[in-house]
């Protein structure tokens, strides 16, 4: 509580944080250093920040950044969704787009931007941050700033599996599954 430094500005967590997270709920206070969510399959995390190659090869979860990123952002990334907060348009340039998607959030359902804003009020609760005390004390404008990064072939897959929900044929999420697969199948 007595720290003399801006945590939004230090580097809190070191490199590789959260390689290979399967589970579970992170709000880190600072910023992250290089690697953060490697291979994430079902973690959701908030920082303020990351250095270079930020959600290589996630596979599953969410990863809220409200900072800046490094350089090859999602690289191999197949699965999971990141929202970056860009509040100077300085992202996109920053991400490996090869598998990957950038949507603007405010351009998203708002169930979506209500689970992201709740992700970042729960970040306010458990950390304090001034950060997101200020994204939140403006929330119309922080959402029109934020970029989502879905991987392309999660998003298609995502849209059938909805898609399969939504004929009411199935009662069984494996039933379900299972008509999405037909569908990205019948759809190659």
């Amino acid at each position: 509580k007595n720290v003399q430094f801006l945590p939004e500005k230090n580097i809190i967590v070191g490199n590789v944080s959260f390689y290979g997270a399967t589970n579970g709920k992170a709000y880190i206070r600072g910023v992250a250093g290089e690697r953060f969510c490697v291979r994430n399959s079902g973690a959701e995390v908030v920082v303020e920040g990351i250095g270079d190659h930020g959600c290589e090869y996630m596979t599953g979860g969410k990863a809220v950044i409200l900072g800046k990123t490094g350089r090859n952002f999602g690289a191999g990334m197949s699965g999971g969704i990141a929202y970056v907060l860009d509040t100077d348009d300085t992202f996109p340039p920053k991400c490996n787009r090869e598998m990957i998607q950038l949507e603007r959030l405010q351009n998203q359902d708002k169930k979506e931007q209500d689970e992201l804003k709740a992700m970042i009020e729960k970040h306010l609760e458990k950390t304090g941050s001034s950060v997101a005390e200020y994204v939140l004390s403006d929330w119309n404008y922080s959402v029109s700033k934020f970029v989502k990064v879905i991987p392309t072939d999660f998003k298609r897959m995502m849209e059938y599996i909805d898609e399969a929900r939504n004929t009411g044929k199935y009662d069984k999420e494996a039933d379900i599954i299972d008509a999405a697969f037909d569908m990205h199948i019948a759809n190659m």
